[in-house]
């Protein structure tokens, strides 16, 4: 009797926590996806390449749409790609670090290089989408004041930047006192979405035909060209699937895959569904069909629940562009920038400051420069149909070399999902004089950057590898020729493990001092997202006072000097922490005239160095501790 009372307690408590994970997830993950009906068939119907709202078309771009949800969400990522998952975190960059660490062999040669610079394209074409996104959605939601009342609609784009800087300038604050309203806000959202829609359903129920796949290739046969161009258009149903993606390791697979089946896949499907059948008998309404849905006398409360459900998706892209940055930082793909968490309670919650204003500048500029969400829509997609191509190269890499998949099942899973990502990749590209060049140009910059840091940086560590003598050696030529001991403890903080310090260096030769016990602490960067406590550390005796330790991290740790120490005293190595001191290395970069990767490059690194956050802020070391030791090196 006590085992199943204790049992029944313990399913209460597991399906009381799936259903909070599953209410944080709506606000977080599904944001995004779930405020497309409120653009995505109007640009159908009334964007660049909109098509003529006939019987024919209309069931025809509805029976798209729906098996665009069923194929690229529903089957390609929640049922495939989720099972592709970093130590149980999702997303580009991670998949990327899953594969670099697979393919690391020496064997693997080119390939292994092209397959994670394809990855870490794809992650530098979402900053692309992290600044169209908050842009174009709350533009779209604040665009239905000037249906209600038409003499606002001069105020349209001066609301959407109001509240742009609103939403950027209180990043800094964190959204973890606001972010339990998210989930409960969405579901209101949805629960709107799925009740209009299906009123206007029941008024036209012959509309839910357009869920068989015919009608779908019946409208691309037809239309032709024009058919094939407004794939550009439907595509927007997917808005914000890569999140559900990159979320993973926040929610766990079960409540997002649970929160899309049962809540948010109805609810966009009833909306959309609603949508055509309200353009069935009123074909005028394609101007806005979202708002043509609400009765006058709803209209107010709609634009307000509209934009404040887009503020919440903008949120979810911004938090992710910062979670990429912490990411690209930690595997060594951007120079070190100040992270400040915002809560003390979830891990995720960070903020970093040159990425907000960037992000801020960016958006605020794509709406004066589009004025319209329609016209932003036309910019949107490239990136996002990029990225999920390269997630499919990725994953068929994975699911052949991680996995062992035999070639005759991989090839054809993978064939299907390019079926699906190739033509809408195609019908996006053309986009590209149109507004579809910013992304790839953001995308670009930030590839070109995060290679120009990772080569200089592997130029610099082969550099000082060749200057500075073997951690070894230099305790043997100190016992031959030893220096004044001093009875004290001090930690170097060292760039490579097996190699002295140039701030080490340079304080023998020029104060001929040693400390009694010196302590060289390496960060190592690993290719997965934490590693355990008790994988983290590893100590070292060297001799004459030297100890080392190499500290292991994952990238979406943080490198901490304290939890270091803490480890290595339970390893045995006692330090005095009140007396204890710690150097570093300030090299001062120069650009040399032979140069292994372009004069501008090497500017370009010297520039990124120049900027990067101070070590000592970076790695939480004690700032009147903190001895610095200058070099000026020539790269």
């Amino acid at each position: 009797m006590n085992n199943d009372t204790e049992s029944k307690t313990m399913q209460t408590d597991e399906n009381s926590q799936l259903i909070k994970m599953s209410l944080a997830a709506l606000g977080i993950v599904f944001g995004d996806i779930s405020t497309s009906p409120i653009y995505a068939i109007r640009e159908c119907f009334h964007g660049e390449y909109g098509i003529v709202p006939t019987h024919g078309n209309i069931t025809g771009v509805l029976s798209l749409m729906f098996w665009t949800l069923v194929m690229i969400v529903g089957m390609k990522y929640l049922i495939f790609v989720f099972r592709a998952d970093n130590k149980g975190e999702g997303g580009v960059i991670a998949l990327t670090a899953l594969i670099r660490g697979e393919l690391s062999r020496p064997s693997k040669g080119r390939s292994s290089l092209g397959i994670v610079t394809l990855g870490l394209f794809a992650a530098c074409l979402l900053y692309g989408d992290g600044m169209i996104t908050p842009a174009i959605s709350v533009m779209s939601a604040v665009e239905g004041i000037g249906i209600v009342t038409p003499m606002f609609e001069s105020y349209v784009i001066p609301l959407t930047i109001v509240i742009l800087c609103g939403l950027f300038l209180i990043q800094r604050h964190g959204t973890a006192k606001v972010g339990g309203l998210f989930g409960p806000v969405i579901l209101v959202w949805l629960s709107f979405l799925g009740i209009t829609g299906g009123v206007k359903i029941l008024q036209a129920p012959q509309i839910l035909a357009a869920v068989f796949p015919w009608y779908a290739i019946r409208f691309l046969f037809l239309n032709k060209i024009h058919g094939f161009m407004v794939l550009g258009a439907v595509f927007l149903v997917v808005t914000g699937t890569e999140a559900l993606y990159a979320d993973m390791g926040h929610f766990g697979k079960r409540p997002i895959r649970l929160t899309w089946f049962m809540a948010v896949f109805p609810a966009l499907i009833l909306n959309y569904f609603g949508q055509g059948a309200l353009l069935l008998g009123n074909p005028e309404a394609a101007r806005y069909p979202f708002y043509a849905m609400v009765p006058s006398w709803a209209m107010w409360p709609t634009v307000l629940l509209a934009t404040l459900a887009t503020i919440i998706a903008s949120q979810a892209v911004i938090s992710g562009a910062f979670s990429l940055t912490r990411q690209a930082i930690q595997l060594g793909y951007l120079p070190r920038l100040k992270i400040q968490h915002t809560s003390a309670v979830q891990i995720g919650q960070i903020y970093i400051a040159p990425v907000n204003w960037m992000l801020m500048v960016c958006t605020i500029a794509l709406v004066v420069g589009f004025q319209s969400s329609s016209k932003l829509a036309a910019a949107y997609g490239v990136a996002v149909t990029s990225t999920m191509l390269i997630t499919t190269t990725l994953f068929f890499v994975v699911a052949r070399k991680r996995w062992q998949w035999p070639l005759f099942w991989a090839a054809p899973l993978a064939g299907i999902f390019y079926l699906v990502d190739v033509p809408f990749f195609i019908a996006n590209i053309s986009k590209v004089l149109h507004g579809a060049w910013f992304p790839l140009m953001i995308g670009a910059i930030f590839f070109t950057l995060m290679q120009t840091w990772a080569k200089g940086r592997d130029i610099l560590a082969e550099q000082l590898y060749k200057t500075m003598p073997p951690v070894h050696q230099f305790i043997v030529d100190l016992t031959n020729n030893a220096p004044t001991r001093i009875d004290s403890h001090v930690v170097f903080l060292s760039g490579t493990p097996y190699r002295v310090p140039m701030a080490l260096a340079k304080n023998v030769k020029h104060n001929q001092i040693i400390h009694s016990r010196t302590v060289l602490l390496h960060f190592q960067a690993e290719d997965i997202p934490r590693v355990p406590n008790l994988e983290k550390i590893k100590t070292e005796k060297l001799g004459s006072g030297f100890y080392r330790i190499i500290a292991r991290y994952g990238f979406m740790e943080d490198p901490q000097l304290e939890n270091a120490l803490t480890l290595a005293h339970e390893q045995g190595l006692e330090l005095d922490l009140d007396t204890l001191s710690f150097y570093l290395g300030r090299e001062r970069l120069v650009a040399g005239g032979n140069s292994k990767m372009g004069r501008w490059r090497t500017n370009i690194f010297v520039f990124m160095s120049r900027n990067a956050a101070d070590a000592a802020a970076f790695f939480s070391l004690p700032a009147d501790k903190v001895i610095e030791i200058g070099v000026q090196l020539e790269i």
